[in-house]
């Protein structure tokens, strides 16, 4: 009696024995037993250890033509474009069938879209065989030749490109497919994807929110030895993230360019990592389509009925070098002499139709001999013509920054106000935070709204004006400086109330959410959130700006470059506590002459408002201006409630953002000082003790792009006055070097020095005595030069 297994009430023990053997010890293994649920782990079992039903013909025949696609498709390559790179998929070219199979149930199942992210090995041949990409068009690209209308500027390297097309499966079902762009740098791409499937479910209704499937590709070397494949794994159960399950493709070559696994990782099979988040795994051999694509069925089954991610090792090998140039048996001879002698996937397994007379030979060179045909005649089509112009397009202009009203009315501001007051019945408020939220009411009565009341005012317009939010940081929902308290929690029973929710009828339109620790992935996630929800205010905050550097990679490949590589356009904003204030060198510099270094053809915003209603117009500006584009924005520490710093409502219910504040106490001053957030607010107080009526303070608020002309009009105003940059940072960071290049125009000739901390290789001392010993001469060089 065997208790139902395999699909029988009594079976032989070699019976037995045999399926296990099928099920787990032939061309597929499983790991799956550590799974905590056990629903899940029988759910499992019942998959894998049935009796494989016979395939049928039909299916046969579709995996023989896609195995041939993908096969064809790199000869012909190979063959056409002799020493072109193209990162090749041969070896592997089963992941064409195993997508395929994937988006075909996914089609029948109705589900909305299928978005894939992967690394450039096997791009162009899924862009053309999955994607819908055209072969004409991957051949214009080979000959030089690209869209007018996908080229935004620099343009990047054709195996980096994405395509959005429509996948139709065998039975005529279809469902949207999108490939994203990524670069180079091995596994970005990953949290990105998962950023902009999660902002499209955000927009569907809450029946489909998970009727957008992500697929992830990797290598088996990256996928083990890149740290943000862990970050993002670490995302797909948390609240603020889950996408509703992720289908990862290993495309396991057994070889990281050179690197042999052994030296790869320490762990025993690449896959490993996935361990941590109960993902459960099938190795599979490339060689036996039919496994693959029987695996592929079950692992979307699997994410449908639990959401969540789940692993295919696909293990195959790299027919060729890392790239086409190269020469892989320097390293790996032995691999290589097995490969030389290997027949291919598509070989074998027509090989292994036409023996088991499923098909005739005559039938499988057909299909071989018409895929051939095809690529052909689009060559012809296309090899070395120059494609058509339409005349009449021009390249598309990126808006340059424009002077928006922000203002808002009185009425709005009181009611956005009066919802942090209103405390929910029988709701306890930390008897410390509620003198806080009850004073952010009479803030708008007393001239002394602070910055988090200006953030608030105006997080709240932009949901009664239709745009949704999403602010996502470590720490975010109270602010690293206590400052925020978007959510606050019941001191009892643990509920939560976040105020704002009041002006607001869905749950998809505000989010405020404490991310995980991590840098790269987290800041990546929002990235891609707001590549696909165009109309929403979405901003990523670090703990302190100082950290950001943790996410570079996402900075430099994807925040300052998508739309000049790829025609991306994304309007994250970074939010970076930034400022001098004697904590040493991790906790005092956003490094904000990094961004500025980046700074080019109108690719972002950077800027550093000084007080709540420049922030809150800014805020409102970035929405509201048709350039779309990243901004990032340095925020204060200490002048979060700074009483000073603090602004009337007469400035949120008139006027708009401005990138340069004058001073408006004096003109033709003998000295003029230029400066941008906190220290403006020090020199000001210094001015103060001093007694110093000669001397203008005028705020840059907007570093790029750089206001020449506002900039002009401050220097003009002071004809006489010595011009002086004062600022924060060691002399070879912060602003300096880029106001010293880009400031020369507006100057007309004129000098502007200098006053600053030494250059030194740290961003500031360790030493709360030095930091305040260089603060005082920093004060006392700006009034005496």
């Amino acid at each position: 009696a065997t208790g139902g297994f395999g699909g029988r009430p009594f079976m032989k023990l070699r019976e037995i024995l045999g399926i296990l053997r099928n099920s787990y010890c032939r061309t597929v293994g499983a790991e799956y037993m550590y799974i905590e649920d056990p629903a899940e782990r029988h759910w499992m079992q019942e998959q894998l250890e049935n009796a494989v039903p016979k395939i049928e013909r039909a299916e046969q025949l579709r995996i023989l033509r896609k195995l041939n696609s993908a096969e064809a498709f790199e000869s012909f390559l190979q063959t056409k474009y002799v020493g072109q790179k193209r990162f090749s998929l041969e070896g592997g070219e089963t992941v064409i069938p195993l997508l395929d199979a994937v988006i075909s149930a996914a089609a029948e199942s109705s589900l909305e879209e299928v978005c894939i992210a992967m690394p450039h090995r096997g791009r162009l041949n899924v862009l053309a065989n999955i994607a819908g990409k055209s072969y004409g068009q991957i051949f214009q690209e080979f000959e030089g030749h690209y869209a007018e209308n996908a080229v935004h500027g620099s343009g990047d390297v054709k195996y980096h490109l994405g395509t959005e097309g429509v996948f139709t499966a065998e039975s005529g079902a279809t469902t949207k497919v999108y490939l994203a762009a990524n670069p180079s740098h091995l596994e970005a791409a990953n949290p990105v994807l998962e950023g902009i499937v999660r902002a499209k479910q955000d927009k569907l209704n809450v029946v489909k929110a998970f009727s957008i499937l992500p697929i992830l590709l990797h290598g088996d070397a990256a996928f083990a030895g890149q740290g943000v494949v862990t970050e993002t794994l670490q995302l797909s159960r948390l609240r603020g993230y889950r996408t509703g399950g992720t289908i990862h493709v290993i495309v396991n070559n057994q070889v990281g360019f050179t690197t042999s696994p052994i030296s790869a990782r320490s762990s025993r099979y690449a896959t490993d990592v996935a361990k941590s988040i109960q993902a459960p795994v099938f190795h599979v051999n490339g060689d036996d389509p039919e496994a693959v694509v029987r695996m592929a069925r079950i692992a979307f089954e699997y994410r449908q009925k639990f959401n969540k991610d789940i692993v295919i090792d696909m293990l195959c090998y790299r027919r060729r070098g890392h790239n086409e140039g190269d020469e892989p048996s320097y390293t790996q001879p032995l691999m290589y002499k097995l490969i030389e002698a290997k027949r291919s996937t598509r070989t074998l397994y027509a090989e292994a139709l036409v023996g088991r007379g499923d098909i005739t030979a005559q039938e499988a060179e057909e299909v071989a001999a018409d895929y051939q045909r095809q690529l052909e005649g689009v060559f012809a089509a296309v090899h070395n013509i120059e494609p058509e112009h339409d005349e009449n397009w021009s390249l598309p202009e990126v808006p340059a920054p424009s002077q928006v009203i922000t203002a808002i009315p009185e009425a709005t501001a009181r009611t956005i106000a009066a919802l942090h007051a209103a405390v929910p019945e029988n709701f306890t408020v930390h008897p410390r935070l509620l003198p806080q939220l009850q004073k952010r009411v009479e803030m708008l009565n007393d001239g002394s709204i602070d910055w988090a009341m200006g953030e608030s005012l105006a997080f709240g317009s932009l949901l009664l004006e239709g745009h949704p939010i999403r602010l996502a940081g470590q720490d975010a929902r109270r602010g690293t400086f206590s400052n925020r308290h978007a959510v606050v929690i019941d001191q009892n029973s643990g509920a939560e109330w976040t105020p704002l929710r009041g002006l607001i009828s869905s749950d998809n339109q505000f989010f405020v959410i404490d991310s995980l620790l991590s840098e790269y992935a987290a800041m990546g996630f929002e990235y891609g959130y707001s590549v696909a929800r165009e109309n929403a205010l979405v901003l990523w905050e670090g703990q302190f700006g100082d950290f950001a550097n943790g996410a570079q990679t996402i900075i430099d490949e994807f925040i300052s470059s998508s739309l000049q590589k790829w025609g991306e356009r994304s309007s994250l904003i970074l939010l970076l506590p930034h400022g001098y204030e004697g904590q040493g060198p991790d906790h005092s510099s956003g490094r904000i002459e990094r961004f500025l270094a980046l700074c080019a053809e109108q690719n972002m915003t950077v800027a550093q408002p000084s007080d709540s209603a420049s922030y809150f117009h800014l805020l409102r500006w970035h929405m509201k201006n048709p350039a779309r584009r990243p901004m990032i924005i340095f925020t204060p520490k200490s002048m979060l409630r700074l009483k000073a710093a603090g602004t009337a409502l007469s400035q949120f219910t008139s006027g708009h953002f401005q990138p340069v504040i004058a001073d408006s106490t004096l003109t033709n001053a003998t000295r003029a000082i230029f400066c941008s957030g906190k220290v403006y607010w020090d020199l000001v107080a210094e001015r103060e003790k001093l007694g110093e009526t000669s001397t203008a303070i005028i705020r840059l608020e907007q570093f790029y792009p750089f206001p020449t002309e506002d900039f002009a009009a401050q220097v003009a105003l002071h004809p006489n006055a010595n011009l002086l940059w004062v600022q924060d940072e060691p002399a070879n960071q912060g602003p300096w070097p880029f106001i010293a290049l880009n400031s020369q125009e507006a100057l007309g000739g004129r000098e502007l020095r200098r006053v600053s901390r030494r250059a030194t290789a740290s961003p500031a001392t360790g030493s709360h005595h030095m930091h305040e010993e260089e603060q005082k001469a920093l004060l006392t060089e700006a009034f005496s030069r």
